[in-house]
């Protein structure tokens, strides 16, 4: 009978040791980095308001996407003065650059 036991518990020990392989690191957030827009425009992405008014030409937008396709757009008085569609894949991170007048 104790023999039974042990064996019993070294087969559930095995068991729990083979099961605590550990996990992969999490992926960061994709990311679209916006540069280059017009002072006191706003950032728009797939239709929704995402992030601050950009305040400077010299600075980065930097906004948390789900992985997959976007369209971002640039407005400036509820004009829009640059649309592009950017695929974002799990953990990249994509950059925008917002050529005056121009879409992509």
């Amino acid at each position: 009978m104790r023999l039974l036991v042990v064996i019993l518990l070294s087969c559930l020990s095995a068991c729990s040791w083979f099961g605590s392989r550990r996990s992969a690191p999490p992926r960061a957030a994709p990311q679209i980095i916006i540069t280059g827009a017009p002072m006191a425009s706003l950032v728009f992405v797939d239709g929704v308001q995402a992030g601050p008014v950009i305040a400077h030409n010299d600075q980065s937008e930097i906004l948390d996407v789900a992985p997959g396709s976007h369209k971002v757009e640039i407005k400036v008085n509820e004009a829009t003065v640059y649309r592009e569609d950017v695929y974002v894949g799990a953990g990249e991170r994509r950059v925008v650059t917002v050529l005056s007048g121009l879409s992509r």
